[in-house]
Formats: C-alpha cells, sequence, structure tokens
C-alpha cells in the first residue's frame, strides 16, 4: 500500500485488538477512525452510517470538526459520501472540491481537503454506511488502498450489524441495519404468528475475519472450491434433485460459477489482503451481490440466488456448519424463513416452537404449503429475497391470510397484530360453537364436510372441527418423513391409529402418491424431463405391485371389523383403475386363506385428476363406489399450469369457465349414476370457492382442519337452490361477468360470511 505504515495485513490485527478492548462503544469508533487514518497517512478518517430513515450521519473522525459527530449529515445520493452509499461502489477522485456532487459542509472544515476516497460498508450487499479518507494534496489512491479500505470496512460492517452502535443513534434515527420492513408475498395458510426468525439453513457467521497466515487461508479456499465442485459433479452425475432449488439447470449453472476464474481470482486477491477464507468469501460474495442488485435485468437478477446459494456452499466447506437449526436450539416462538423447502423437511421442525413459515419460492398448491395448512402454520410464499434480509432471532411477524411480513416490526405494528391474533382467537370460538351443528343450507341440503389429513397429528383435528371424517388420508406423507421405507407393521399402526381416532366417521385412504415432486429421500429418483407427467402415483404402484401390495396388506388389516375406503391416484384410464381392484382382491383372498380378519366392507374409488378421465366418467362410474376430485393436479392439467412455479401459477382463476364446467360435468354424471363425490382438492379450503362448488352440485368437500369453521358458517346462510341457479346462469357463454365477482357480490348483499 503506497505511503502506508505497515500495509493492510498490520492495521487488521491492530483493529482486531481494538475490537476486543472494553471500552465504549463511540470510543472504539474513535480509536478505529484514527487507527486507519495513520495507516493509510490519511489527515482525515470518517465513518458515516445510514439511518433507516435514509440518510448518512458522522459517527467518526479523525481530522475533521469532532463537534461536527452525530451532528453532520446528507441523504443517500447527496455529495460523494452519498454516492458511495447509493451506488454500493467505491469513489475516488483526487480533486473533491471541483467534483460535480461535492456537497459543502461547513461544520465539517473539510473543505481544504482535496483528495477523497470512499469505500460502502456492505454486509450481505446491503450499505450500511460509507468509510471515506481524505488528504490535503491532490493525490490519486492506487487500487491495493482501495481494496484495503473496502476490506477494513468489512470490520466496521460487523461491528454495525451487531447492534453495538445502536446506543449511539439518537431517538427517531435507528441504524439502517434494524429498519423495519414490510414485505408482501402469496398467501398460502392462514393466520397470525409473532415471534423470531430462525433460518432453514442459516448463513454461516464469519467469527474469525483477520488471518494470521495468508498462505494457509489461500490453500484452505483451493482446497474448499475443490470440495465445492465434486459435490457439485456428484449431485448432477447421480441425479440428486430431490431439492426444489436444485433442478438440473441451476446445478449447471453452480457449476458454471464453481469453475469462473474471475469470482476465485478475487477471493484470492482479498485473502492477500489479510483477511480469512471465509472473510474473503463473504466479502465478495457481498460486493457481487450490492452491484447485482442494481441490475434491472431479471434473468441477471436470478442468478443472484445462485451465487448466494453457491457462497453459501462454500462457507460451509471450509467451516464445516450443517445446514439445519437443530430443534433444540430453536426459540418457543419460531418462525421458519427459507428459499424453498419440502414437506419432509418442514415436518423435520417442531410444531410446538413453530409460529409461522415464510418461504421466497413456493406457491398455494406446493406440498409444503399443503402440509402448512394441515398443521395450520401460518405460512406466506413468494416473498422476495427474504432469506438475506433477515438476520437469526429478528423478530418478525407473518400474517398468513393477506400475505404480509413485518421484520422487526415497530411496537405498535406488533401491539395491532397481537390484537388481530386475538381477533382470530375470538373467531376460532365462534367456529367452534358451530361444530355440533348439522352442515345443512337453509333450504335443507346436506352438506359433508370432511377434512384432509396425513399425519398423526392431524386426528385430533376431527372433533375439535366438527368434520364429517377423513375425506382424503395422505398415506405418503409417513413415507416422505421416514429416513427409511416404513415396514408393513408401521404402517398397519398408523392406519390402526387414523381408523380408531375417527371412530365412526368414514376415512377414505388415498394410496401412494409419490413421484413427480414427491421424492422419498431412501428411493432412487429416476431423472425425468416432466416428473408431474411422469412415473408417478397409480403407474408407479402398478410397476411395483410389491410396493402396492405392502400398503393395501396394512390398510385390510388395519380396517378389519369396520369399512375401508380406499381410493387411487392420477388414475388416466379406467383399465388403470381395473388393475388396482385386481390387486385389492388379491390381497383380500391372500388374507382369508391365511384366517386374516378382514374388513366388513372395501370401497374402492378413483381420483378424477387426469383430464383424460373427464372423457371416460361414464365407464368409471360404472367400476367404482366413489370418486374424489383432486382439483390442485386437474387444474394444473387443464391448464398446462406447473403449480410450483411462481410465474404462472396464478396465471388463470380456479373459477374460470374451463374449470368450473368440468366440475360441474363430473358433479352431473356422479350425481346421476348415484356414486357419492367429494371434492378434496384445496379448492374446497376458502368460503367462496366452496360455495361456487356448492352451485355446481357438490355436496361432499374435504378441506384443511381449519377451514371447516369458516365454510360451514358460509353454508348455513345459504340457500343452495339459489346458488346453483346464480351459478348456472354464470357459466353460459352470454354471462355478463365473472363468476368469482357475480359470488362475491352475492354474498356481500345477503350477509353471506366469507
Amino acid at each position: 500500500m503506497r505511503g502506508a505504515i505497515g500495509g493492510p495485513r498490520l492495521l487488521l490485527k491492530r483493529l482486531r485488538e481494538v475490537m476486543a478492548e472494553p471500552v465504549s462503544a463511540q470510543e472504539r469508533l474513535d480509536k478505529t477512525v484514527v487507527l486507519i487514518a495513520a495507516n493509510m497517512v490519511a489527515e482525515v478518517c470518517s465513518v458515516y452510517v445510514l439511518r433507516t430513515d435514509g440518510t448518512l450521519e458522522l459517527y467518526a473522525t479523525e481530522g475533521l470538526n469532532p463537534n461536527a459527530v452525530h451532528l453532520t449529515t446528507m441523504r443517500k445520493g447527496e455529495g460523494l459520501v452519498g454516492l458511495v452509499a447509493k451506488e454500493a461502489e467505491p469513489v475516488t477522485t483526487s480533486d473533491a472540491q471541483h467534483h460535480p456532487l461535492f456537497a459543502y459542509k461547513p461544520e465539517t472544515g473539510e473543505e481544504i481537503y482535496n483528495a477523497f476516497l470512499g469505500v460502502p460498508i456492505l454486509r450481505a450487499g446491503e450499505t450500511l454506511g460509507v468509510l471515506v479518507v481524505q488528504n490535503k494534496a491532490q493525490r490519486a489512491y492506487s487500487e491495493e488502498e482501495i481494496e484495503a479500505l473496502a476490506t477494513v470496512a468489512m470490520v466496521l460492517a460487523e461491528m454495525i450489524a451487531s447492534g453495538e452502535l445502536q446506543a449511539l443513534a439518537r431517538p427517531g434515527a435507528d441504524l439502517a441495519s434494524r429498519r423495519a420492513l414490510q414485505l408482501t408475498g402469496a398467501p398460502l395458510s392462514e393466520g397470525v404468528g409473532l415471534g423470531h426468525v430462525v433460518l432453514h439453513e442459516p448463513r454461516v457467521v464469519v467469527k474469525t475475519l483477520i488471518a494470521d497466515d495468508v498462505g494457509r487461508e489461500t490453500d484452505r479456499l483451493d482446497n474448499a472450491i475443490v470440495g465445492l465442485r465434486d459435490a457439485i459433479d456428484a449431485m448432477l452425475d447421480r441425479g440428486d434433485l430431490a431439492r426444489a432449488t436444485e433442478t438440473l439447470d441451476v446445478l449447471e449453472a453452480y457449476r458454471m460459477f464453481a469453475q469462473d476464474r474471475g469470482w476465485i481470482t478475487k477471493m484470492r486477491e482479498v485473502i492477500a489482503t489479510g483477511v480469512t477464507a471465509e472473510a474473503a468469501v463473504q466479502r465478495v460474495q457481498s460486493d457481487t451481490r450490492a452491484r447485482m442488485q442494481r441490475v434491472a435485468d431479471p434473468i441477471l437478477r436470478e442468478r443472484l440466488y445462485d451465487l448466494d446459494d453457491l457462497a453459501n456452499r462454500l462457507l460451509r466447506q471450509l467451516t464445516g456448519d450443517g445446514h439445519h437449526v437443530p430443534s433444540e436450539s430453536m426459540p418457543k416462538d419460531a418462525v421458519l424463513v427459507a428459499r424453498s423447502m419440502g414437506p419432509a423437511a418442514l415436518l423435520d421442525y417442531s410444531r410446538d416452537n413453530l409460529r409461522g413459515l415464510i418461504l421466497e419460492e413456493g406457491g398455494p398448491t406446493s406440498h409444503v404449503a399443503i402440509v402448512a395448512r394441515a398443521l395450520g402454520i401460518p405460512t406466506v410464499g413468494e416473498v422476495e429475497g427474504i432469506t438475506s434480509l433477515v438476520e437469526q432471532g429478528d423478530a418478525i411477524i407473518v400474517d398468513g391470510s393477506v400475505g404480509e411480513v413485518q421484520v422487526r416490526p415497530a411496537p405498535d405494528v406488533e401491539h395491532a397484530y397481537a390484537e388481530k391474533v386475538r381477533f382470530r382467537a375470538k373467531r376460532q370460538e365462534q367456529y367452534l360453537a358451530l361444530r355440533h351443528k348439522p352442515s345443512r343450507t337453509r333450504d335443507g341440503r346436506d352438506i359433508k364436510l370432511y377434512i384432509n389429513a396425513g399425519l398423526l397429528v392431524d386426528l385430533p383435528h376431527i372433533k375439535e372441527s366438527g368434520a364429517d371424517g377423513i375425506g382424503l388420508f395422505r398415506t405418503e406423507l409417513q413415507f416422505m418423513i421416514a429416513s427409511q421405507f416404513p415396514r408393513t407393521g408401521e404402517q398397519y399402526a398408523l392406519y390402526k391409529a387414523v381408523l380408531e381416532a375417527a371412530g365412526d366417521r368414514p376415512v377414505t385412504f388415498r394410496t401412494l402418491d409419490i413421484g413427480g415432486d414427491k421424492v422419498l429421500p431412501y428411493m432412487h429418483q429416476i431423472e425425468e424431463e416432466n416428473p408431474a407427467l411422469g412415473w408417478r402415483a397409480i403407474r408407479l404402484g402398478l410397476d411395483r405391485p410389491g410396493l402396492m401390495r405392502s400398503q393395501l396388506r396394512a390398510l385390510l388389516q388395519a380396517a378389519a371389523g369396520r369399512e375401508l375406503r380406499v381410493m387411487f391416484p392420477m388414475i388416466s384410464a379406467s383399465e388403470e383403475f381395473d388393475q388396482a381392484r385386481q390387486v385389492v382382491e388379491r390381497e383380500i383372498t391372500f388374507l382369508r386363506r391365511h384366517g386374516k380378519p378382514l374388513p366388513d366392507l372395501v370401497k374402492l374409488g378413483a381420483m378424477v385428476e387426469v383430464p383424460s378421465l373427464l372423457f371416460q366418467l361414464d365407464e368409471i362410474l360404472q367400476r367404482t363406489d366413489f370418486l374424489s376430485v383432486g382439483s390442485n393436479d386437474l387444474f394444473q392439467f387443464l391448464y398446462a399450469v406447473d403449480r410450483g412455479n411462481a410465474r404462472v401459477a396464478g396465471r388463470f382463476d380456479t373459477l374460470s369457465p374451463s374449470v368450473m364446467r368440468a366440475l360441474k360435468m363430473i358433479a352431473d354424471k356422479s350425481n346421476a349414476a348415484g356414486v357419492p363425490v367429494t371434492l378434496c382438492g384445496e379448492l374446497a379450503s376458502k368460503p367462496l370457492e366452496a360455495l361456487a362448488l356448492i352451485g355446481l352440485g357438490f355436496r361432499q368437500l374435504s378441506m384443511t382442519p381449519s377451514a371447516i369453521g369458516p365454510v360451514k358458517a358460509m353454508l348455513l346462510e345459504i340457500d343452495a337452490a339459489e346458488i346453483m341457479e346464480l351459478v348456472d346462469h354464470h357459466l353460459k357463454p352470454e354471462a355478463d361477468r365473472p363468476l368469482r365477482l357475480a359470488l362475491r357480490e352475492f354474498a356481500a348483499e345477503r350477509g353471506i360470511p366469507l
């Protein structure tokens, strides 16, 4: 470093000593600027800290008027200091007085200084402040000096982020590092949760910034990069694409970044300034994030997520840190924050401590959202950048009803949401009072309300909600959360417990619906171009009859002496149902031959979720004892929409004429044939959509347990015949407005609660 005393390594070592001293925050900051100025042979060194109101405040200086500390402020973008904060990049000039953006602050006395170098104080790509050095002489600062000052800014970033400087802030002038944020996303599961952030994949906390041996740190970085490349190659070679974020394209992007010489060279250069390998990765990650956040191109901005993931993987290679937070270390009011996750990962966390879930990805019909609703966890998805905007332990509020997230909320905001929680609790008490009332419309139509379930934790909801039974028991959840394939005895125990909990209420078990996006960690995953359209559900079951027979045997034995209802998922043709029924009959014959007790009655049904079956309804109705409509997949296949893709999942209305006409055809044909039909998709869980389904002729709905109360409150206030007439009219080509709007207006006019 030209003109520097001892170079950047000595400066960092002295800074480490200052940071360890038992002094006040202001004294530590004052000593820091003196040390930097002396090391860089600068007449001035100043630290400006960004406040929540977007202004920069002078927090410490060596060389300027000390009376200006905590007095001088400037807006982001004002003057050279404001330019550094706005652009999040270094700014240097040899003649600051004549720079077009120079802002004169008379109280500082800086008009006698000409040379200026300012670097942003960055953390996770967010600007927390600006570090400045100045000289009277018109000199140019070298690249080495700029790099050294940027490295020193990392130390200040950790000091600011720790909250140590917050004590120096005047009332109403809080630091930007702790600013409150209001974010919006897609509401996935109703409810309000107040708590503290738990990152599903916590960022690695770099505790040691300053290196003792630069050569050793470079070797550590090189070894970690080799390990990272090997791990990515292994995932690509074996098709390990189980996690939603690790699609083939993403892994290829990771491989590209991991091989990028510029990225690796930059980290090595940062290590050369005297920091550890971890600090170098964090520094380059933060600098890159700051630059890419200002890029308008959405494709390039998406690469930011890839680079973040890659940098975090590299940090874990260096530190050996695991991905997940142990349940025993979770706070009692945890709000889980993740880029994306599968249902099995969610179930790893203790439900007792979980108050909410926030995802960067994941739509309303994603499986993690379905499980979250089943568990009653308030959830918001599609919250852009949430994993980078929060810190472990931050206060946070998730409102799954409207899709809002409050990060580090102000006391009045927190109080307002606490009131909302209390109000919701009162509403739940009102719904609870309805649980013993028959689900009957004003004109005497009985509507059966069932719950969707899949775990033992769901079973108390049957009585709590007053449900008529379980309309859909997702048997695959037991398989998805297990570390190995559940044996027949384990399956038997679960099914027996479910039937006992239901008592005399019916339970409809769906056979294994795995494959596609439901991956079992212990099963070999077949790589497919379109997994949702591939080898899954009944297709897998018929091709692997041993798997299917094991489950059916457990079901038949668990239901001994009572009725057993089994339905097969993703039936595409009536012949598939015939084959599945033959497997059931063979298992019944086997158990009878060995003297095993059997159910008194076995009813078999098919799920209508593949559009081809719409054109075989007459044939399937002749074969089945009941039908169940899987509206999630049916909607997905009708519109060729990937329900896990946030860009298209909300593109079409679920109450559109094409979907409603398809559902009406199913209801009409089933009712005419005298075959019971239940709609068990997420469509039934919202009062407005349930209102439409009743209008289509459905008399059996299966939904999340928390939806039973609101849906029952709605149907108790309606005349089913009137709704059927309204829906029928608005499905005609000459309808003057969308069905959703018509139903909403109808409900508002008559005071029907939605």
